[in-house]
């Protein structure tokens, strides 16, 4: 197995949250299946699961997620915890900011929370929740390729970290994302999404691109709005999109 800084991650991020722990899998199916398997067994709580090789990894929308990659050529990891908010919109923006603002100045996001370097994808991110008696349990999937990849089949041709920093490792990748992760997480639930969207606006791929909607849709991307929707301005009119409904790219 890789050397993963454990210990390193621990310490930064248990005073933030309180029972963390870090743990570090050879292989397993999924690492958000995983953790939603231990909350609905009744473990809730804040865990770092990482693992080196996913055998049924999955993306937005339902989509089947495999790496393919040898261990240390993508970053697998999920965050479980609980949270306690009133109004959960604009999470999975607020988690993709915190994600590229600590890897790199030059990435941008492809709303709702795809990292992309030069429209291409990095890094992916899953957010699933359940409910367990009165606690909400989310866990926050993220790959990240840190290595060359092969695009074959990709709808959207892959990125990779080293392309930026020769000399990153899926490792030091996860120290530098994880505690700011965490304290990210942790001032949406007190704060919501709105300290975050200027933030976004600036990181935003899509701002005042034409972009086509997976149902048919056709429109000029105007930035998100207080709620995380994307704002989109078509012939119609302008029209609010929610991350649950459709997936968007920019017109060819």
């Amino acid at each position: 197995m890789l050397r993963w800084p454990a210990e390193a991650i621990w310490e930064a991020v248990a005073p933030v949250l309180p029972g963390f722990t870090v743990e570090v899998l050879p292989q397993v199916d999924s690492t958000n299946t995983e953790l939603m398997r231990r909350a609905r067994a009744g473990r809730l709580e804040p865990v770092l699961l990482v693992t080196e090789e996913q055998t049924a990894g999955r993306g937005r929308l339902g989509r089947q997620w495999n790496s393919g990659a040898q261990p240390g050529e993508v970053l697998m990891f999920s965050l479980g915890l609980p949270l306690k908010m009133a109004d959960w919109s604009g999470l999975s923006l607020a988690v993709g900011l915190s994600v590229v603002q600590s890897l790199h100045p030059e990435l941008q996001l492809k709303w709702p929370n795809d990292v992309w370097l030069a429209d291409r994808k990095l890094a992916g991110i899953l957010i699933e929740t359940t409910q367990i008696n009165d606690t909400r349990y989310a866990v926050i999937g993220v790959g990240i390729n840190i290595t060359p990849r092969d695009g074959v089949g990709l709808a959207t041709p892959p990125a990779w970290l080293q392309e930026l920093e020769p000399g990153i490792t899926a490792p030091l990748a996860l120290e530098r994302v994880a505690a700011p992760l965490a304290r990210d997480v942790r001032r949406f639930e007190a704060q919501g999404w709105a300290p975050f969207l200027s933030a976004y606006a600036a990181r935003d791929a899509l701002a005042g691109r034409e972009v086509d909607l997976s149902d048919g849709t056709t429109g000029q991307a105007r930035g998100v709005d207080g709620s995380g929707a994307l704002l989109m301005h078509t012939s119609g009119g302008l029209k609010k999109i929610s991350s649950a409904e459709v997936s968007v790219r920019p017109s060819k």
